[in-house]
């Protein structure tokens, strides 16, 4: 709505009663005329976050949580859930697909927290972004639930970061269809499956020639982000660990010639 000028002229002896009528009645407009011009809440940061969308190619988002001991707390957890939740709300407002996993020591021992299509149903725009709120709660209390049973039920003898990126190139494949990998990895980035990258602090030239070693897959035009490098329950490492840490993903991940990689220790870090 346009600005609006209203000018209201009362008679003498008008009733109080009766101005104050009015005067809420201009309120009404006024608050009617401020809303339409400017969505707020979550209804106008999901419309905001469609503008990012690409609809022909939704994101095939595939969320892989490292389940082992070292960044076992409940406040890495609960950062953990945070970027599920992010996740799961940018592949609802674009109607991607969504997987969650909990893993461990190999792409095998992997255990599934959440598979589907978060395609909203509405014959319009906004009657789809409003079903996005309901559809989150769903996804993350299964996951939420489903998360410490996961742990539980993997096994501990390590933990291996290199071979989630293979899976993810698999499943990528099975699922068919159009969607554009959007692959996010929580783990502290400690794996000592094939390679240990907790023995020592690696300078970046160090970091880059180790993660020439492994074999990885093509992940062409996807977008991956390795998130959470050096949290761990106790205790923090030092800087030169974590810097040597971000060197060997980022190396690691552009090997595999993804359209975006990021490495970093806060996921928030990531989506700025």
């Amino acid at each position: 709505m346009s600005d609006v000028q209203v000018t209201v002229a009362f008679k003498r002896g008008t009733s109080y009663a009766t101005i104050f009528f009015f005067a809420f009645l201009l309120a009404l407009a006024i608050a009617a005329c401020g809303s339409e011009s400017s969505p707020r809440g979550e209804l106008g940061a999901n419309q905001e976050l469609l503008k990012s969308c690409d609809p022909a190619a939704p994101p095939a988002s595939f969320v892989q949580i490292d389940g082992t001991g070292s960044s076992n707390s409940d406040a890495i957890a609960a950062e953990r859930m945070t970027a599920v939740e992010a996740v799961a709300r940018r592949t609802a407002v674009c109607s991607g697909y969504l997987r969650v996993v909990v893993f461990s020591s190999s792409s095998a021992a992997t255990i599934i927290l959440f598979d589907g299509p978060l395609k909203m149903d509405g014959a319009t725009e906004n009657a789809r972004l409003k079903r996005v709120p309901e559809a989150i709660t769903n996804v993350m209390n299964k996951v939420r639930s489903a998360y410490t049973p996961a742990v539980q039920a993997l096994p501990q003898s390590g933990s291996d970061i290199t071979a989630q990126l293979r899976l993810a190139a698999e499943w990528k494949q099975q699922l068919g269809g159009d969607y554009r990998l959007d692959l996010t990895v929580l783990s502290d980035g400690f794996q000592n499956i094939g390679v240990d990258l907790g023995a020592r602090a690696l300078n970046k030239q160090e970091a880059e020639l180790l993660a020439q070693q492994p074999a990885v897959p093509k992940l062409s035009g996807a977008s991956v982000v390795i998130a959470g490098l050096g949290r761990v329950a106790e205790g923090a490492p030092p800087s030169a660990v974590v810097e040597g840490l971000v060197s060997y993903y980022t190396k690691l991940c552009q090997r595999t010639e993804a359209g975006t990689c990021a490495a970093v220790s806060d996921y928030a870090t990531a989506t700025r």
